[in-house]
């Protein structure tokens, strides 16, 4: 079967996935915050960078390699860390970080993921960043950086937009717990999608796998509380000093929108800076990372990373010619993966690669550096 006359485009991912996975699998995947105004305007916004087609510039073959961190990576896009990402489908982790390695790309696991560093440790080929939540102990974080770096991580993601749970209404009302519990309702969600039952039924219900390895210590949780609750510090400058000074490699801020934090950031050392708005999910009022990204781009030289509402390669193109080096996706591997299984990944490579290549040559670009000259 070709898949890209099946599944073309995201969009098509996304509603087989709607299809396979249980309702409250899906809404936790897709929902965002409030009346998740966030996450149309990441869409509307991203609509409103207009690139200028080219003409009579004959046949080309595009590179889209770039540089990130003194390596060359063949693709300008990479797996963003995604909670709880084994609920979407079993064994996510791992077939993510099997893709990315095969291609050569970044994969990004969560501190919230239901596997530890460990368990994907030897899917990695040097590519690994592991995404901290700021735990409140020193010698659990400690611990965490030793972890990551033993499996082989590379490069540290410090998210620094979730101070506070946000509400996240729709997911809510879908019936989701953390962890997961299976209530009568949910059941009977399950029941119908067979390929997520019973591939989950071999796996067992996903768990904050690295978080529950440290509940043994901690003390004052409230009997509806777990482990989870290590992660609400909220970091402030100091914090940030301890996980550069924690960390020999790569360190990079996640969730960056507003660019008078660019230069202190600068200042605390470090590596990169990643403008997001968390795809919507933290925070209703807040502005669209694209229509932020080119004051941030204005304000540093340190390779800048971009994520929020990207939904195919035109996007991708719209990120980089605003200023943005590199771009990380999540729901979309998810997407593949709900709705072709081990396959998806792979898919979404190709799709987005062949969508890429598409559009640089309707510009006459064959390097992606020169993209900001197609601006209109």
């Amino acid at each position: 079967m070709d898949l890209h006359r099946k599944y073309p485009a995201i969009s098509d991912l996304k509603a087989r996935a709607r299809r396979r996975m249980p309702w409250f699998v899906f809404e936790y995947l897709d929902s965002a915050t409030g009346v998740e105004a966030a996450q149309a305007r990441n869409r509307a916004k991203l609509d409103e960078v207009v690139l200028m087609p080219s003409i009579l510039h004959g046949e080309m073959e595009p590179d889209l390699s770039v540089d990130l961190f003194g390596k060359n990576l063949p693709l300008p896009f990479g797996v963003s860390p995604v909670g709880m990402s084994g609920l979407f489908w079993p064994q996510a982790e791992r077939l993510l970080a099997q893709a990315a390695t095969r291609h050569g790309i970044p994969y990004g696991l969560s501190t919230v993921a239901s596997r530890a560093p460990e368990d994907v440790g030897d899917c990695l080929d040097g590519n690994g960043w592991f995404q901290v939540y700021p735990p409140r102990y020193p010698d659990i974080r400690a611990d965490m950086l030793k972890r990551a770096r033993d499996a082989g991580f590379s490069t540290l993601v410090l998210t620094v937009d979730v101070p506070v749970a946000s509400r996240r209404e729709r997911q809510v009302r879908s019936g989701l717990t953390s962890p997961p519990r299976l209530t009568t309702r949910l059941l009977m969600q399950v029941a119908r999608c067979p390929a997520w039952a019973l591939s989950t039924a071999r796996t067992g219900m996903p768990r904050m796998r690295l978080i529950d390895s440290y509940a043994e210590n901690v003390t004052g949780l409230g009997s509806t509380e777990h482990a989870g609750y290590l992660l609400r510090t909220s970091p402030d400058w100091d914090y940030l000093k301890a996980l550069r000074d924690g960390w020999d490699g790569p360190l990079v801020v996640k969730g960056v929108l507003d660019a008078r934090d660019v230069k202190p950031l600068e200042a605390a050392g470090v590596d990169a800076i990643w403008v997001s708005n968390h795809a919507g999910r933290q925070f209703d009022a807040a502005p669209s990372s694209i229509e932020v990204l080119p004051a941030i781009r204005a304000e540093t030289r340190l390779p800048v990373i971009f994520d929020s509402g990207i939904e195919g390669g035109l996007d991708i193109c719209r990120a980089l010619a605003l200023g943005a080096d590199f771009v990380m996706m999540g729901r979309a591997w998810h997407y593949a993966l709900g709705a072709l299984g081990e396959k998806g990944p792979e898919h979404l490579i190709d799709l987005l690669t062949k969508d890429l290549l598409s559009n640089l040559g309707q510009m006459g670009i064959g390097k992606l550096r020169d993209l900001p000259s197609r601006l209109a």
